[in-house]
């Protein structure tokens, strides 16, 4: 699985995804960093078949109502500090992999972790 990761994510987010052995790059990692327009995320998303990661709910709006992007990780925990962030993600990261086998949509909330 490939990923990037919205500007809205922590930078860590890319480099726990890549020791683990996994594809992931950071807006940051992109030319114009946390000013990447969501329209060139999406163009990466679809061209390098990668699943994007974000807290942001355009890009929930545009994977419903035309499937851009194809796969889509909706972070929808609010405002939590990113030990938090880490250790949710760590705790449930077989769980996520494990939906985007059947689904193009996972959202992960405080408590639930929700595929569709």
């Amino acid at each position: 699985m490939k990923f990037i990761i919205d500007a809205q994510m922590p930078y860590g987010v890319a480099q726990n995804l890549r020791e683990k052995g996994f594809d992931a790059i950071h807006t940051n990692d992109l030319p114009d960093k946390e000013r990447t327009a969501d329209n060139y995320i999406r163009g990466i998303s679809v061209k390098e078949n990668r699943i994007v990661i974000t807290k942001d709910y355009d890009f929930l709006n545009t994977h419903i109502l035309k499937s851009v992007p194809q796969k889509l990780l909706i972070i929808t925990t609010g405002n939590i500090k990113n030990k938090q962030l880490f250790e949710l993600l760590t705790k449930n990261w077989q769980l996520i992999c494990d939906l985007f086998q059947t689904c193009n949509l996972v959202e992960l909330n405080n408590d639930t972790i929700i595929g569709k």
